[in-house]
């Protein structure tokens, strides 16, 4: 993975063989990052999506395997109690023109991931909401 940072604005690739969230967070600790979205693009080869059930306050994953076009991959990275925390979603699409997605839980990178972290200025926690079962933001 290598990096460049133009103003408020870093620019990322992530290479083959790398996972999308672990360099993610790599970059957010070593620029102290406490606020950003993120968009981003690429291919990857092995992922795991998950749907939150909000009848059951639960997530439930989808693994795939293949050859994968990242169709969206967006998100924010803030903090929680103070340290890192990142929230992402992906939608990727199959040989076939079929696409999946859902909240990221990991995903392999197989050619490359094209990134853009936007900073914003500030800072917005989370908390664990009991009544809708995630973690929000706390204003």
């Amino acid at each position: 993975m290598e990096y460049r940072k133009f103003g408020n604005t870093l620019i990322a690739r992530i290479d083959k063989g790398e996972e999308i969230l672990e360099q993610v967070k790599e970059i957010a600790l070593k620029e102290n990052i406490k606020l950003a979205s993120i968009q981003a693009l690429g291919a990857i080869n092995d992922f795991t999506v998950g749907v939150f059930k909000t009848d059951e306050k639960k997530y439930y994953s989808n693994h795939f395997s293949g050859s994968f076009e990242i169709v969206s991959l967006t998100g924010t990275i803030n903090t929680m109690d103070g340290e890192f925390y990142c929230h992402l979603h992906m939608s990727a699409g199959n040989d076939k023109g079929e696409v999946f997605g859902g909240h990221l839980n990991q995903a392999m990178v197989s050619a490359t991931c094209e990134m853009v972290i936007t900073l914003i200025e500030g800072t917005v926690d989370r908390a664990y909401n009991e009544e809708i079962g995630l973690n929000l933001f706390k204003f």
